[in-house]
């Protein structure tokens, strides 16, 4: 496959992996940035409970929510931007918890997604103290955005994908996970289970 993926970030209410409060996708076809996109979401009944700790994070309050679209209603969106890509996120286990901790508490089927981690691409790539996002982005040279604003992180983990693949001469996603020891992960589809995990933004 072609370096064709789909960069994305999940602010969280709380604690509940299911509080999806905000998203943001960058979808990159060729090696090339060619979509940024991003919007507010409301968390599901049930996990719509702000966490003081959260909103000092992201920035997100209830009140900014209040009009935007529940998790079922705008998950054919989500789908849509990423355009059938693989996903990258980093730590994408927390992102793809979301996915499938939202559709749960919505009552939605999990879409099948095939993803990888930014996170682990950056620790087989670059040698730093540290691997959180802002000091990985600005290993690939990505600096200065507002960390915790979904599609800024989503553009943040993108620059680290394309400067990575740069980094070990690879031209598509397959070959770049090679490279790095790794493989694409599938999200699989399945009904809602009987528990909805923790995380946190």
């Amino acid at each position: 496959m072609p370096l064709d993926f789909a960069a994305i970030d999940f602010e969280t209410a709380g604690p509940s992996a299911a509080s999806a409060c905000s998203v943001g996708v960058v979808a990159v076809e060729d090696g090339r940035v060619v979509d940024r996109v991003g919007w507010l979401i409301r968390p599901p009944a049930g996990h719509d409970v702000f966490s003081e700790w959260n909103v000092r994070i992201h920035g997100i309050t209830p009140d900014r929510v209040v009009g935007a679209m529940g998790w079922a209603d705008q998950l054919d969106d989500l789908l849509a931007a990423i355009g059938g890509r693989p996903v990258v996120a980093h730590n994408a286990r927390f992102d793809m918890g979301v996915v499938r901790a939202a559709c749960f508490a919505s009552g939605a089927l999990t879409p099948p997604i095939d993803y990888f981690c930014s996170l682990r691409i950056a620790r087989r790539t670059y040698a730093l103290t540290s691997y959180r996002l802002p000091v990985a982005a600005m290993a690939a040279g990505f600096e200065d955005f507002p960390h915790h604003d979904a599609l800024a992180d989503a553009e943040a983990c993108a620059a680290i994908v394309l400067h990575a693949a740069k980094r070990h001469g690879t031209d598509d996603v397959e070959t770049l996970l090679g490279a790095v020891g790794d493989r694409l992960t599938r999200l699989e589809p399945h009904a809602p289970e009987s528990r909805v995990p923790m995380a946190f933004a």
